[in-house]
């Protein structure tokens, strides 16, 4: 079975935001370092995925879904910049993939399509981050991302220990 990658509306994000929240309480509750604690409250994955949905109506965000047949397995955002100095820049967030379906070549997939649809929106540099240490650390390189640095103790997890932050940058 292949693997479709589709760029969402605000109104197909809010239908599927039962399965957005699955899918980003999978990833929190294996110990993705995302901006949330595990165990992720449902209404706070329905509120977050509800803002990411206003941001898709007002262009100040692309959200992506991966789809196995109709079930999706993963989803990636870019937060494109909208200050006058910065329109050329993009953030690319939350790149997850259902634990079930890691190590398939989902995560790469998502990576190609941002990276076109940033360029498609005349994006030339795009950043991101990821917690030192994790796999993500090892991946970006491989997909052409530069290591741009290290802050430290930026991101807390449920137990309250701090952990480092690794910046990375792509010309595009």
């Amino acid at each position: 079975m292949s693997v479709a990658v589709r760029n969402l509306s605000d109104a197909e994000a809010e239908a599927l935001s039962e399965t957005l929240c699955a899918l980003l309480a999978d990833s929190v509750d294996s110990g993705a370092s995302v901006g949330f604690l595990p165990p992720l409250p449902p209404l706070e994955a329905a509120d977050y995925w509800r803002a990411v949905a206003r941001d898709v109506a007002a262009g100040r965000r692309i959200l992506l879904v991966a789809e196995r047949e109709t079930e999706v397995v993963g989803t990636a955002q870019l937060e494109l910049a909208l200050k006058p100095n910065a329109l050329h820049r993009a953030e690319i967030q939350k790149l997850l993939v259902h634990t079930s379906q890691r190590g398939k070549g989902i995560a790469s997939l998502l990576m190609r399509e941002i990276e076109s649809l940033a360029r498609q929106h005349g994006r030339t540099l795009i950043v991101l981050d990821t917690v030192a240490g994790d796999t993500a650390e090892k991946l970006y390189p491989r997909w052409g991302y530069t290591r741009a640095g290290v802050i430290p103790l930026y991101a807390a997890d449920a137990d309250g220990t701090f952990h480092s932050t690794v910046l990375f940058y792509k010309s595009l």
